[in-house]
């Protein structure tokens, strides 16, 4: 290889010669530069293209943390919320099956029911969750199996307490039907027995005369009530009795209601007990404002007095 060099200043031309090694050195020297630069470039290029994707990386995962956080954040919210509407159920049914305890408590006093006939006295089963479940230790399905047993234990609960309340609602309608039909009490609200079932001596002619009923003496005009529920068979005036009101009532019982200053229950009504029939005067064969009260069972009269005096059982 040879190399001819000019000069402008001197008209002389000078060649140079070159062994393989020279030229190979120059080779290396003319291509090696332009290679080093370009593989230099390229590093910087792809340190920059690398540098800015892990940038992005780095904010791509922050990003997704807060997401996921928020995520996290919601539902413990969601299911601290669902706890805590579980929780006020809970103590709604509890309260609810402490009420129905002392309602059936009371109803069972009041119905004078033999003890042990309907268990309300025993305490109910009661239960919560464990404060320490409630945590973000604790797992929300353990949490909501919990909560699930207890409501099922309450649920059985009330159904037990609701059944036995209406057997002993239909018990207490039997009782207080049974008490409505019985033959008992005085048959007015204000007054005093003037006269006995049995002989007296009689006002109009003085003689033993036999008296089949009581006489309640009290105020013109004072009600008179039925002292047992039943069928009005007679209001109207009668013989002797004047104004009267007759009541057929069950088990064989009749009820008369006599001398009244006027009847109140038409012929045909159905009464309850209490319910006024009449109002007390002085008329028929009287000698003054009473009531003749009169009882018959199974088509006979017997004394008052006992009946008077009995109480609804």
């Amino acid at each position: 290889m040879k190399i001819i060099l000019i000069s402008s200043r001197v008209e002389k031309v000078r060649t140079l010669s070159l062994n393989s090694w020279a030229k190979g050195f120059l080779s290396v020297l003319l291509l090696g530069i332009p290679v080093a630069a370009g593989t230099m470039l390229g590093v910087k290029i792809a340190d920059g293209r690398w540098e800015l994707l892990f940038d992005n990386s780095i904010s791509e995962m922050q990003h997704q943390l807060v997401v996921q956080q928020e995520q996290v954040d919601t539902g413990r919210e969601q299911l601290g919320s669902s706890l805590s509407a579980m929780t006020l159920k809970l103590a709604q049914m509890r309260s609810r099956l402490v009420r129905l305890d002392a309602l059936g408590e009371q109803l069972t006093q009041i119905a004078s029911l033999e003890d042990g006939e309907f268990d309300f006295s025993v305490a109910p089963g009661l239960g919560g969750p464990d404060n320490v479940l409630i945590t973000e230790a604790a797992s929300a399905a353990d949490v909501e199996q919990e909560l699930g047993l207890m409501f099922a234990r309450l649920d059985n609960a009330l159904e037990s307490r609701e059944s036995q309340l209406q057997i002993l609602q239909s018990m207490l309608s039997d009782k207080k039907l049974k008490s409505e039909r019985t033959v008992a009490g005085r048959p007015v609200l204000k007054g005093w027995m003037s006269s006995e079932y049995g002989m007296r001596t009689d006002p109009f002619s003085g003689g033993s005369r036999w008296h089949a009923g009581v006489d309640f003496a009290g105020r013109q005009g004072s009600d008179v009530i039925a002292v047992a529920s039943g069928v009005v068979t007679w209001s109207s005036e009668r013989s002797g009795y004047g104004n009267m009101v007759e009541i057929n009532h069950s088990d064989g019982f009749v009820t008369r209601y006599a001398h009244n200053e006027a009847n109140i229950a038409d012929l045909g009504a159905i009464v309850k007990k209490g319910d006024l029939i009449a109002k007390m005067g002085s008329s028929g064969r009287s000698t003054g404002p009473h009531v003749h009260f009169e009882v018959f069972k199974n088509g006979r009269t017997v004394d008052p007095a006992s009946y008077i005096k009995r109480t609804s059982r």
